[in-house]
């Protein structure tokens, strides 16, 4: 998940951006974020860094506005889903940690790619099970009218989101 990677606003009817989000799922974020680990093994230490940085904000934001916006809207409209999203909620959380460590870990250290790609791989189960256990039943239960309402929600909130994976909800223990 690198800087935003769609606009956010309708082409012919069609959603973009967290429009697109709300509508589809993560694959998006998915695409942005595969290609920003495979280049954090590529470069010197500093773009290595760069990308990392990139990386972290766009997961945090990402799961900052799931979790404020779309979760509870599909725990509403889609109450059968109640058990997927507080896994989802518990992966966040494994992830924000993880995201807060690599934030302060210097690129060079030996551990610093085995660390990405353990969360690349987190990731990557985190949006299968979103896309194939269950955001079908959510996009189908809210119908296209309140998915574009939400990608709106889901987009302004990107705005006010913190930038701090420890801001993120999920990542209290509590």
């Amino acid at each position: 998940m690198m800087a935003p990677t769609a606009a956010s606003t309708p082409d012919e009817g069609r959603p973009h951006g967290c429009h697109r989000a709300a509508a589809r799922g993560p694959q998006d974020r998915r695409e942005a974020v595969q290609t920003g680990f495979e280049k954090t093994s590529d470069g010197d230490r500093a773009e290595r860094r760069r990308i990392a940085d990139e990386v972290i904000e766009e997961l945090t934001v990402h799961a900052w506005v799931e979790e404020k916006f779309f979760y509870p809207a599909a725990r509403e409209l889609a109450p059968d889903t109640t058990d997927h999203i507080l896994e989802s909620i518990e992966e966040h959380h494994a992830v924000v940690w993880m995201l807060s460590e690599i934030k302060d870990m210097d690129p060079g250290d030996e551990r610093f790619k085995a660390k990405m790609s353990v969360l690349m791989e987190q990731v990557r189960h985190h949006v299968e099970e979103e896309e194939q256990d269950w955001f079908p039943e959510v996009r189908k239960a809210m119908g296209r009218n309140r998915l574009t309402e939400l990608g709106g929600e889901l987009e302004a909130g990107k705005k006010r989101a913190p930038r701090d994976p420890l801001a993120v909800p999920s990542s209290d223990s509590t």
